[in-house]
């Protein structure tokens, strides 16, 4: 079979997201970013259309988004084009660009479009209305958390047909809901389907990180979540009185075991040992004690009941048993009074290879590489995405999206994304990509794409002469030419 093509198939999508940015600053005193995005205006006015379309949590409305990516589907001619709504209200845009060779694994690009709450007054701009500066920057909630590669893989698709291009593999596309609050809505169902069974994904490329230095970030792993509920009961009394086991110093006392958890975790970041997603985190998102009345908090009354909510992020390589024991016999002890429940407990992520074992995180390097771009160490995903459900089934999953020189603004007020930032990623599937894929096949550059593939281990290595043998027949050439 075409191996190669198979693969340099993943390698033209995976440039199409991975094309060096331009620093945002760049563009603060003037239009800059009107020189790189000649041409691509109509995709900026998507980009905005989309991000106005306010999926905001705590009750996104999903059914304008999904009507929303299926015209753009139609416009590109990307069939079949589906509807999958597993739970109701909830639906999921799955686009299939089909390869010629639908039995190969296939390619998944995975975004979200769901986004996390706003404070209105704490922006310049209105967050749902994607106002565009003159400099180029776009602000909007979304706009680099995950709107904008959804976007851009279309845009990527949408050149690579105008150039004739047809993949052999078949390529998904998947826009979800629910991402923001742990995808059990969303990601989880259609992984868990049948449906999800029938699309045979071999690789995905889901949600990177924004970098505020040049080099891009990749992550091949999540940290998991699990966020705990803890309670602690105690005898209620007078406020003046001093008495033990009350729920309160129940609770305060688990909160300093806590913190001696938490303290020496961080102290590794701090000393740089460690990475942040490195370590497992652990960080209290609310209190809630007191006797309450319709003019406020009691006073003199010792309440019977405190209680706590922790974030924590599980790292792959934490002792998880170790982990559920402190909670069960420190955090939250019954001798003390104490019950504890998880709202939500992710089974730790796995790895996926960042090695000579894995032909697809080769290309990726390459693909940057080639583009000019420059990657920063891989790294363990402090916070949680989708990937981590791809991981679990084994499936492997890297988080990336091309976005450099730009200040983190992801669950922040004034997030925006530049639009020099945003054409970047697409239009070096046009002036690099697009012409590496082509050019490989007219020039005799395909010894560059077989160099990637020696690194491969000795699996992958037999593959070199089936690939070599379908670029002679395409070409004419003898194999001794090659």
């Amino acid at each position: 079979m075409a191996i190669g093509a198979h693969v340099a198939t993943l390698v033209v999508l995976m440039v199409a997201m991975a094309g060096p940015t331009v620093v945002s600053s760049e563009y603060g005193d003037g239009r800059k970013w009107v020189e790189t995005c000649a041409g691509l205006e109509p995709a900026i006015e998507l980009f905005r259309q989309y991000l106005r379309i306010p999926t905001v949590h705590p009750s996104p409305d999903y059914v304008p988004a999904v009507h929303f990516i299926l015209s753009l589907a139609h416009n590109l001619s990307i069939h079949p084009a589906r509807v999958v709504e597993l739970v109701p209200g909830k639906g999921i845009a799955l686009l299939t660009w089909s390869g010629s060779d639908p039995s190969l694994p296939s390619i998944l690009l995975n975004s979200h479009m769901d986004v996390v709450p706003v404070k209105k007054e704490e922006w310049s701009h209105d967050p749902f209305e994607a106002v565009m500066e003159e400099n180029g920057d776009i602000y909007a909630r979304g706009a680099q958390d995950t709107k904008c590669i959804g976007i851009q893989y279309l845009e990527a698709i949408r050149n690579l047909k105008r150039k004739g291009f047809k993949p052999v593999r078949t390529v998904h596309i998947s826009f979800v809901p629910d991402e923001e609050v742990g995808g059990g809505d969303g990601f989880a169902k259609l992984i868990d389907s049948t449906f999800f069974e029938s699309l045979n994904v071999g690789v995905a490329i889901d949600e990177g990180l924004t970098s505020e230095a040049e080099a891009y970030r990749v992550s091949n792993a999540d940290r998991s979540p699990w966020w705990l509920e803890i309670k602690a009961m105690g005898q209620p009394g007078h406020g003046s009185r001093l008495y033990d086991d009350s729920a309160l110093e129940n609770l305060m006392i688990s909160l300093e075991a806590i913190k001696t958890f938490r303290d020496a975790q961080f102290d590794l970041v701090k000393a740089g040992l460690a990475e942040e997603g490195e370590v497992t985190s652990i960080n209290a998102v609310y209190l809630k004690a007191g006797s309450v009345t319709s003019s406020g908090y009691v006073m003199n009354v010792q309440p019977s009941e405190a209680e706590a909510g922790l974030d924590i992020r599980v790292h792959p390589g934490t002792n998880t048993q170790v982990l559920e024991t402190l909670i069960a016999e420190q955090w939250a002890p019954q001798s003390r009074n104490m019950s504890y429940k998880f709202i939500a407990k992710t089974p730790k992520s796995g790895r996926t290879p960042v090695d000579d074992s894995s032909p697809w995180w080769g290309l990726l390097v390459d693909a940057v590489i080639k583009t000019g771009g420059k990657l920063a160490d891989v790294e363990t995903r402090q916070s949680t995405t989708d990937g981590r459900l791809l991981r679990i089934a084994g499936i492997p999953t890297y988080g990336f999206s091309p976005i450099s020189n730009t200040p983190i603004r992801q669950h922040s007020a004034n997030e925006f994304l530049n639009a020099g930032v945003f054409c970047k990623g697409i239009t070096k599937i046009v002036a690099g990509p697009s012409l590496i894929f082509w050019t490989l096949l007219s020039q005799g550059a395909w010894a560059v794409f077989f160099q990637v593939l020696e690194l491969c281990t000795s699996p992958v290595r037999p593959l070199l002469a089936i690939g070599k043998l379908y670029i002679a027949n395409l070409k004419g050439y003898h194999d001794t030419d090659l």
